[in-house]
């Protein structure tokens, strides 16, 4: 990875953990074995809340100049005076536009990958900001359509996908189609191949009632709508098993089976990883023409500055991030 370009890496809020848990990555790079990175942000929040060397940069050559001494932070914008805990539409603002700056570092190749820092959706749209989260708004920057960025959320020995992201449940059932099932697990597959070199993906699917519907009994979406998407895939040549019983599915002999376990809504796939994996998991978007990893958690605003926040997600999410860059980019030679 020593040739690749640097990774980019936002701060987010800058109100929240975000600039001291990057912070706290840099000063454990040498332990992770992490690759060249710079901040995205305003550069006195970080310094509000770590008292590390930082040293600004303003060009590409001068990130990979100063890694190994400071912190390299570009400097976005002025935050204003940054406090931690207390969000404000100015520092909104300035995460906002260190999202941009880095979708544009990667998109030209002057960066490997980007890694974006927690945001407060709350804050984000109190500023005009339309888009559900940032991955819908990285996607449209990069020409692609929300429905065929997949979100995943990964970890040493498992891969999760929610089929329905952000939705109440009640709406899940009319929301779950064969059409969906099969587009997601087309971009599931590719992702697997090119960002992570798996030749031939095995994806598992789970029912989406209790025990994948006992056979009629239980619920009919597994037979009318999970079963028939299956088989198409199956028809294309891709490596799908299911539908799988979701109670079992987590269990260590059976999702060793499997490179990616598919899940018809949010909480079936994220509650019992995040049980696993709470520390070190990473929620990554496949699907989308740049490399995008971040970190799976959210501003924690309640606990910014005080030096309680926990770095492993942040370093699991560049780790990560350089890996699928290197991936990718053997794929395309």
């Amino acid at each position: 990875m020593r040739d690749m370009p640097p990774i980019a890496v936002t701060l987010g809020d800058p109100a929240g953990v975000g600039p001291e848990v990057t912070a706290r990555a840099w000063d454990a790079r040498d332990a992770n074995a992490l690759p060249p990175f710079f901040a995205l942000g305003d550069a006195a929040a970080v310094a509000q809340v770590w008292d590390g060397p930082i040293e600004r940069v303003n060009s590409i050559a001068g990130v990979a100049t100063a890694f190994g001494r400071a912190l390299p932070v570009w400097q976005v914008e002025d935050s204003g005076p940054p406090t931690p805990g207390e969000p404000t539409a100015q520092g909104s603002l300035c995460a906002l536009h260190a999202l941009e700056c880095g979708i544009g570092f990667v998109r030209t190749q002057a960066a490997a990958a980007l890694v974006t820092g927690p945001i407060s959706k709350r804050e984000f749209h109190a500023i005009g900001y339309t888009h559900p989260g940032q991955t819908e708004f990285i996607a449209e920057r990069c020409g692609i359509t929300a429905a065929n960025a997949v979100m995943m959320l990964a970890a040493p020995g498992l891969r999760v996908v929610p089929l329905t992201v952000h939705i109440p449940l009640a709406e899940v059932p009319l929301t779950l189609t064969s059409e969906l099932i099969v587009a997601k697990a087309r971009v599931t597959a590719r992702g697997l191949a090119r960002d992570f070199g798996i030749a031939a993906p095995r994806l598992a699917i789970a029912g989406l009632n209790p025990h994948a519907g006992e056979g009629g009994q239980l619920g009919r979406e597994e037979a009318e709508i999970i079963a028939p998407a299956i088989a198409q895939l199956q028809g294309e040549g891709l490596d799908v098993d299911g539908p799988l019983a979701a109670d079992a599915l987590f269990a260590p002999h059976i999702r060793a089976r499997y490179d990616a376990l598919l899940c018809p809504y949010h909480d079936q796939a994220l509650a019992p990883f995040k049980a696993m994996h709470f520390h070190d998991g990473v929620n990554l978007t496949l699907g989308l023409p740049i490399v995008r990893t971040s970190p799976d958690h959210g501003t924690a605003f309640n606990i910014a500055g005080r030096g309680e926040a926990d770095p492993g997600p942040t370093i699991a999410a560049i780790a990560l991030a350089g890996s699928m860059a290197a991936a990718r980019r053997a794929a395309d030679d």
